[in-house]
């Protein structure tokens, strides 16, 4: 009788239920195995899952049932990252409350989730949103201000006229904010700080203990804390304005302090603002360089332009030599002192300043094997290694030993009652803006009070919650809005005083999010303290999966945190919150256009005429372009919906597929052809099982010992071995290319079973399909159980061990050599692996290959290298 098609309509919800009935994913904190920590970064609330949530969760599902089948105790939570200015826009264009907005979503996309069999513990599901998350993090917030590592001061900062709120640093790109795209404008405002300067060296330090994170991604961290060793050095004002005698410039490169043509200083530099208020024209230029963006980025690439002040500065090192002072709009006040000494031959930015003002080029630094008399700088800067010129007492040295001798020099001479140089270490990292004003985020916990002003909200009064009647009718913050809310008693004298309407940067609700997660319920603490860490606890977390986008934002932040948390008692001894990371590759997919603009994968056929593929409209057959392969966008309409692959092939179709396709830190891209493959795999298994298990019935499982049922225990016990250690390396698609390669070699034994009575063949086999079974588990997790099922196992493959191979079973008696003739290959020789020397060369000598090279004449010598290669020498 045929055997029935698998059919995962039927088979996938019923083993969902099988496994939460018999709650096969909540761990407990006081389990006795060994703690494994699995963690992907959470989502947020959007309303809808995409294939980007389908590969990054697989991929964290797939190490997960795997270590628990390895014995580990595995904690794999699950939460959402649900506060943010989508909701609250969402609120204003739909009229809904955001808290509606959010929670409906997040049932949406949990349902969503749910039906790919991901084996997260749901009871320890929390949402940033929940008051009871967000009351912890004002607990963190008042013991981090209490510990001195939050501060409120006025500074300048980016502002995103269309979202009408604060950026960090971090989410401006290109002078533009992150989520709307507007142009950001600088004002200068009020706002709390995290003071993560303060750890800028630990943090660049805690790099180095990173082994199991991307290089690239340390690297941009590292790049992003941008520690530079250098000098700052005072220089003496030639014609002062009233209270200002010199100007503090910090410089990484005071070797070159002889090419100094000019300096330059920001618009809001004091000497700048001093300057203007006797300058109209400065203070007109001035007004119109600070419209502009002021983004690294945008500077980089926007057009220097600067204002002479007419004021000079006096060489530390000539006293007849003064320079100009400029107001230019490429030097930042919140980079070094707002200052620097343009070096036109050492720096493309300075040299075209210089060429564009007329300043004097002064070559510096030469190549070792240039002519310093007919060295010049023209229209491109000298930035490589050399030697000194034009340099008074520097010349002749490397650049160096000029940076050591004028450091030396400088720190001996004074200016006033300071040496005019001294050593400084510089970080270009900054402290880190959380207040935004927007409604929807965590309130921060402060009251202003003018009297006492800002004063803590006592323990007892937290959480300050979000109210829920507000109105988006007006612009900017609806907390400032609300009639009653912001009004509140001081803690400290009782009076009339104002709640804080700013909320937190929602970066600050992802940063300590899994270490809530060991124990979410707790209501009195942020953490739990017996279990968070320390020889008991959960963190650091084993393994945390996630996209390269987060590289500098959410994992520097999280770093930061970590040991905020364990300066203020919330974690006992970590400090690196992640001991692996994994960034996944994107899921891509081909572009479509059609007759009035991009269409969807759905609304097309895809035919192959004439050995060309060619793509048309199924509405009414119209020529459909087929484009570039790109990141699935809703703008480019190359979006595949989750829902669509599961109600065609099920969920350990797509689920394989991520798997199977590509390397998981490359972009994959998905393909029609490429899920009906995976699929047909799925069957073939089902099929092969199916056919087997009437054949296998009460047949013990059992390693063969001779002919075919030692081939078969041979092939499963390798790929048992091999499998689970490619799924430690997260090398996910090689263990399915093993599983492929198993499945073919079982293919004809099954065949077989109808027509032998060979007990131990049937034993080896069994045990084949079993092992089989169990390590496509953690990939295709319901097909597994159905297929265990129909073979008679006990129990369900979610709760079985991982497979125990045989060592003898994994060596191969053979081994096969490489045989070179006078260092080019000829063949090769396959040959028992305890061969001796001598049975190897005469081996290797009567290979046709060998004969031929040698032309009938004898070797001169023969090289083996044990195990490795045989060298013949004629």
């Amino acid at each position: 009788m045929a055997t029935e098609r698998y059919n995962p309509r039927a088979s996938e919800p019923k083993w969902q239920k099988a496994w939460d009935d018999a709650k096969l994913f909540e761990t407990k904190n006081d389990d006795p195995r060994p703690k494994y920590y699995v963690l992907e970064m959470f989502p947020y609330p959007s309303g809808r899952i995409h294939m980007g949530h389908v590969r990054n969760y697989t991929l964290g599902d797939v190490l997960t049932r795997y270590k628990r089948a390895m014995g580990f105790n595995v904690l794999h939570p699950f939460g959402w990252d649900a506060f943010g200015l989508p909701a609250e826009n969402a609120a204003r264009d739909n009229k809904v409350n955001p808290r509606e907005w959010t929670y409906a979503n997040i049932e949406t996309m949990k349902g969503q989730l749910r039906t790919l069999g991901f084996s997260w513990d749901w009871t320890r599901e929390f949402a940033t949103c929940d008051p009871s998350y967000y009351k912890q993090q004002q607990r963190l917030f008042l013991d981090f201000w209490k510990a001195g590592l939050v501060e409120r001061k006025s500074a300048k900062v980016n502002w995103d006229p269309e979202d009408m709120t604060v950026l960090a640093n971090e989410q401006v790109i290109d002078g533009r904010g992150w989520r709307s795209g507007a142009l950001v404008e600088q004002r200068d405002l009020t706002q709390w700080f995290f003071k993560i300067t303060s750890m800028s060296q630990e943090l660049l330090d805690g790099l180095e203990t990173l082994d199991r994170w991307p290089e690239k991604v340390k690297l941009m961290q590292s790049n992003w804390i941008g520690r530079s060793e250098g000098m700052l050095v005072r220089w003496a004002i030639a014609n002062p304005p009233p209270g200002a005698s010199e100007l503090e410039v910090y410089t990484t490169r005071p070797d070159t302090i002889f090419g100094a043509s000019f300096m330059a200083i920001a618009a809001d530099h004091p000497l700048a603002r001093k300057a203007a208020e006797l300058n109209e024209d400065l203070a007109a230029f001035i007004t119109e360089i600070k419209r502009v963006g002021t983004s690294a980025a945008e500077l980089e690439t926007a057009e220097k332009r600067g204002f002479d002040t007419g004021l000079r500065v006096v060489h530390p090192f000539d006293p007849s030599w003064t320079l100009p002072i400029y107001v230019a709009n490429f030097v930042l006040m919140e980079y070094g002192t707002g200052a620097i000494f343009g070096c036109p031959s050492g720096d493309q930015r300075d040299l075209d300043f210089a060429n564009k003002y007329g300043l004097p080029v002064v070559p510096v630094v030469m190549p070792e094997d240039a002519e310093a008399k007919t060295f010049q700088i023209i229209d491109e800067a000298y930035v490589d290694d050399g030697v000194m010129i034009n340099s008074r007492f520097l010349d002749g040295m490397k650049p160096k030993e000029a940076f050591e001798e004028v450091a030396r020099l400088l720190g001996e001479q004074t200016i006033g009652n300071r040496p005019q140089g001294e050593r400084k270490v510089q970080f270009r990292l900054r402290d880190w803006l959380i207040s935004r004003q927007r409604y929807w985020g965590c309130p921060i916990p402060v009251i202003h009070c003018d009297d006492c002003g800002s004063q803590p909200v006592p323990a007892a009064q937290l959480p300050v919650e979000l109210p829920s009647d507000v109105s988006f009718d007006k612009p900017g913050n609806p907390l400032d809005h609300h009639p009653t809310w912001k009004h509140a008693a001081c803690p400290k004298c009782g009076k009339d005083a104002r709640r804080d309407t700013d909320t937190m940067d929602t970066f600050v609700d992802s940063s300590w999010y899994f270490a809530r997660f060991v124990n979410p319920c707790d209501e009195e603490r942020p953490t739990d303290l017996a279990h968070v860490d320390g020889p008991n606890g959960w963190l650091a977390v084993n393994q945390y999966i996630g996209g390269i986008e987060h590289a500098i934002l959410h994992l520097l932040y999280s770093r930061f945190f970590t040991r905020m948390m364990k300066v203020t008692g919330h974690l006992n001894a970590v400090e690196e919150p992640f001991e692996g990371l994994f960034t996944q590759g994107m899921v891509v997919h081909e572009t479509y256009k059609g007759p009035n603009g991009w269409v969807t994968p759905a609304e097309i056929r895809i035919e192959d005429v004439d050995g060309q593929r060619r793509a048309s409209l199924l509405a009414d057959g119209s020529p459909v372009e087929i484009g570039s392969i790109e990141k699935m966008s809703k703008s480019r309409k190359n979006v595949v919906d989750p829902d669509d692959i599961i109600a065609s092939y099920g969920a350990d179709t797509a689920r394989w597929f991520m798997l199977s396709d590509s390397p998981p830190d490359r972009d994959v891209i998905w393909t029609e052809a490429g899920a009906e493959g995976a699929h047909r795999f799925l069957q073939r298994i089902w099929r092969m099982v199916s056919e087997a298990a009437p054949h296998l019935a009460g047949i013990a499982a059992a390693a063969g010992a001779d002919s075919e049922a030692a081939a078969i225990s041979k092939a499963a016990h390798k790929a048992v071995k091999a499998v689970g250690d490619d799924i430690e390396k997260l090398a996910f698609n090689r263990a399915v290319a093993r599983l492929y390669e198993l499945a073919n070699t079982l293919q004809a034994p099954v065949a077989s079973l109808p027509t032998t009575t060979d007990a131990a063949f049937k034993g080896a086999l069994k045990q084949a399909l079993e092992m089989l079974i169990v390590m496509i588990g953690p990939m295709m997790p319901h097909l597994a159980e159905e297929c265990w099922a129909a073979l008679g196992g006990k129990g369900m493959v979610a709760g079985q061990a991982w497979p125990q191979f045989d060592p003898a079973l994994i060596v191969d008696n053979d081994i096969t050599y490489p045989v070179q003739v006078n260092g080019k290959k000829r063949g090769d020789l396959t040959i028992a692996r305890d061969a001796d020397q001598a049975a190897v060369e005469k081996a290797a000598l009567e290979l046709d290959a060998v004969i031929k090279a040698l032309d009938g004449k004898p070797p001169r010598k023969v090289i083996v290298v044990p195990q490795r290669i045989v060298n013949v020498v004629a």
